[in-house]
């Protein structure tokens, strides 16, 4: 683990602007409490603390290489007083050397101040220790939920691409089906159809590689779709848009309306005797757009019970995506069923 003092600069100047206060305290007590000479209490006080600077930002690798996790509680223990001897005589050693060479008088450091400032360096060894096992466990704590997140991240990717991919099977057959019956009496038709089929493929394809997509784009594939219904339906159902100003960059999930248009087919214009209008709007509002897409249907008519695959569909990636499980409201009249989808402008992470 590189040493992070090192690494980012603001912790760096936070670590060098907190021996101020040990710098300022040492100074007192000698000019203060011990007599020393002003000029003698101040150089005292700047080596001494240079050099536990220097030595001190180093302890960050005994510290990594003394973990408690790599050995057990009495071992680390003692590697620890082991080290802090080290430090302080090396402290207390090199600091008085250069102050003796440095002295333009008379004093000469007695044999208490060398006890002393011994048992201040076993202090600053456990202090600086200390605060490096607290940047330890806070960068592997850190870590740990950046695995998460980014663990999380993948599973919901996953999902959603799961979810994305589902196309549903009934189209699919049913284009099949009315493709090799118009072979026999409309092969034009069937030939049509046939191309519309394979170009909506390609283009479905090549949008599912984003998770994201402009409504544009999403409208492109749907009104190929829809063309694909009329080949099969004729004028049995009509499409509108109403789109306000700037819908078509709003960014959606990519084939997320594919399955509601499905729905407005298959329950819509399957089960009804007469024309049937499918519409579609948008409009923007504040903080959010409002995406709406309706249907007629025949009341009277027997309708299919479905699985709710679609809709149960559209409502989890619409939750995986924007973290909201209220994004998809549906309202039923007597003869028309309405979806709303609500987009965020603002994606929550």
């Amino acid at each position: 683990m590189s040493n992070p003092f090192y690494k980012e600069r603001k912790l760096l100047y936070l670590y060098l602007s907190l021996f101020i206060i040990p710098a300022g305290a040492h100074f007192s007590l000698l000019f203060f409490a011990s007599g020393f000479p002003l000029p003698d209490a101040i150089k005292d006080s700047l080596v001494s603390n240079l050099l536990l600077m220097i030595i001190g930002i180093n302890l960050w690798y005994s510290t990594t290489n003394i973990a408690f996790e790599k050995s057990n509680t009495v071992t680390a223990i003692i590697n620890h007083l082991a080290a802090a001897l080290i430090f302080s005589v090396l402290w207390v050693g090199s600091s008085l050397l250069i102050l003796n060479l440095l002295a333009q008088n008379d004093h000469k450091y007695l044999m208490s101040e060398y006890f002393w400032r011994a048992f201040a360096g076993i202090f600053y060894y456990a202090l600086l220790t200390a605060v490096n096992y607290v940047i330890i466990y806070y960068q592997k704590s850190r870590e740990k939920e950046i695995a998460e997140i980014e663990l999380s991240k993948m599973v919901r990717e996953a999902e959603l691409r799961s979810l994305k991919y589902q196309i549903n099977p009934h189209f699919i057959f049913n284009c099949l089906n009315s493709i090799s019956s118009l072979t026999l009496n409309e092969p034009d038709k069937a030939r049509d159809m046939t191309i519309k089929l394979a170009e909506f493929f390609r283009l479905t394809l090549s949008v599912n590689k984003n998770a994201f997509i402009t409504l544009a784009e999403e409208l492109k594939s749907i009104r190929l779709y829809l063309s694909i219904e009329k080949v099969r339906f004729g004028d049995k159902f009509i499409y509108t848009e109403n789109l306000s100003e700037d819908c078509g960059k709003l960014k959606i999930p990519s084939m997320i309306l594919q399955p509601l248009f499905e729905n407005a087919i298959k329950y819509g214009v399957y089960e009804s005797l007469t024309s049937v209008g499918i519409k579609f709007s948008c409009r923007r509002l504040s903080g959010y757009s409002e995406l709406i897409i309706s249907n007629d249907y025949d009341p009277v008519a027997v309708t299919k019970k479905g699985e709710g695959i679609g809709l149960n569909n559209v409502k989890s990636r619409l939750k995986l995506s924007y973290y909201n499980d209220n994004l998809l409201k549906i309202e039923k009249s007597v003869n028309e069923y309405k979806v709303k989808i609500l987009i965020p402008h603002e994606i929550k992470i």
